[in-house]
C-alpha cells in the first residue's frame, strides 16, 4: 500500500508525543482516548490526508501503548508496532534525546520502511488476558519464592520458638500467594476452555514429552496462537537458541552461537523443557548422547534438543494431530 503521509508516536504513560516526517511538525497529546481521537483530527487538518493514506508508526510499551492500538484497530488505522531496539539500532549513532526527538526518529524508521512493512494485527482479546494473567502468574511465583527463601534463610540461623512472628507472617505470605497463584490458573484455564482453537493447540503442544502447561502457553501467547510464526526457525531466532556464524574475512572465525537478542522467558523454558525431555524421551536421550559422546559440549547439545522440541511442536501444530513417539514402535 502507497502511504501519502507516515507519523511517528512516541508513547508514555500520561502522554503522546507525535510528529508527522513530511513536514516536520510536532503535537503532544494525552494518552488517553480523547487525545487518540485529537491525533487523528490533528493529522487529517495538518495533511488533508485520509485515514486511509496514513500510516502511524510507535514503539511496543505494554499496556501503555495497548490503548492506543486497540484505538487504532477499532478506526481501522494502518499502524505498525515496533520494538523499540530495531528503532534505535536502525538509525545510527545518536547524541541527546528528548519525548520530540524520539518521535522524529520514530517517522523516519517508519518512513524508510513504508513500502515493505506488515500492518500489526492486534491479537484477540483472549490472548491478550492470557498473556496478562501469565505475566500476572510469574509476579505472584517470584515473589512466593522470595518468601520461601526468606524462610529457609530465617530456620537455618534463628530459633522458630524464640521469634514466631519472623517465621508466622512469610508462612501466611506464601499461604495467600498459593491461593492467588491457584485462581489464577484457574482463569487461565476459563479462558481456554471459552476458545476451542486455543484449547485444541495447546493440548496438541503438550502432547510432546517434555513440555509442560507453562511453556505451552507461554509458546501460544508468543506466537499469537501461531498466526505470527509460520516456521519453527524463526521462533527459534527469536527465543535466542537458533546458532549464528560469527566470521570475517580471513581473520575472524568464531565459533557458531546463540544471540543475547532473545525472549529470555522463553529460552529458559525451553532449556527446561530440553533437560526433561532428555530425562523422560529416549530418543532425545539417546540424540543427546550420542551428540556428547563425540566431543560436543553439554550447552551445545541441550540447545539442539531445544530446536528439536520447536520442530516438533510446529509439526503438530501444522498436521492437527498429537506428537507420537514413534521409537516405541521401532523393532
Amino acid at each position: 500500500m502507497k502511504f501519502e503521509e507516515v507519523i511517528g508516536i512516541d508513547v508514555s504513560k500520561n502522554t503522546l508525543d507525535a510528529c508527522i516526517h513530511s513536514m516536520q511538525i510536532f503535537t503532544r497529546l494525552p494518552n488517553t482516548k480523547k487525545g487518540y481521537s485529537k491525533l487523528f483530527s490533528w493529522v487529517a487538518k495538518s495533511t488533508g490526508c485520509s485515514l486511509e493514506k496514513a500510516l502511524f508508526c510507535f514503539e511496543h510499551t505494554g499496556m501503555y501503548s495497548y490503548a492506543l492500538a486497540c484505538y487504532m484497530s477499532e478506526n481501522q488505522a494502518n499502524y505498525i508496532m515496533v520494538p523499540g531496539l530495531e528503532i534505535k539500532r536502525s538509525l545510527g549513532i545518536q547524541r541527546g534525546k528528548n519525548d520530540q526527538i524520539d518521535a522524529n526518529k520514530i517517522a523516519q524508521y517508519a518512513y524508510h520502511r513504508r513500502e515493505e512493512v506488515s500492518l500489526y494485527q492486534l491479537p484477540e482479546k483472549s490472548m491478550n488476558k492470557i498473556r496478562q494473567l501469565l505475566s500476572l502468574r510469574e509476579k505472584l511465583v517470584k515473589q512466593r519464592a522470595g518468601y520461601e527463601a526468606t524462610l529457609k534463610d530465617l530456620s537455618d540461623f534463628i530459633d522458630c520458638s524464640e521469634n514466631r512472628l519472623l517465621f508466622s507472617i512469610p508462612r501466611k505470605l506464601i499461604k495467600e500467594l498459593n491461593r492467588h497463584i491457584e485462581s489464577t490458573e484457574k482463569e487461565i484455564d476459563s479462558v481456554l476452555e471459552e476458545n476451542p482453537d486455543i484449547m485444541n493447540n495447546y493440548r496438541l503442544i503438550t502432547s510432546i514429552t517434555g513440555i509442560g502447561r507453562q511453556t505451552a502457553l507461554q509458546l501460544i501467547v508468543v506466537t499469537n496462537n501461531f498466526l505470527s510464526f509460520n516456521d519453527h526457525r524463526k521462533l527459534a531466532s527469536y527465543a535466542g537458541v537458533a546458532p549464528f556464524p560469527y566470521t570475517s574475512g580471513t581473520s575472524i572465525k568464531g565459533r557458531t552461537k546463540v544471540s543475547s537478542l532473545a525472549n529470555m522467558r522463553l529460552k529458559s523454558l525451553l532449556s527446561a523443557c530440553a533437560i526433561s525431555a532428555i530425562r523422560h524421551d529416549p530418543e532425545m536421550k539417546v540424540y543427546y548422547n550420542r551428540r556428547t559422546e563425540i566431543g560436543k559440549h553439554k550447552m551445545n547439545s541441550i540447545n539442539a534438543v531445544r530446536n528439536k522440541l520447536l520442530a516438533r511442536v510446529f509439526a503438530v501444530i501444522k498436521r492437527g494431530t498429537p506428537y507420537v513417539a514413534l521409537c516405541q514402535y521401532a523393532a
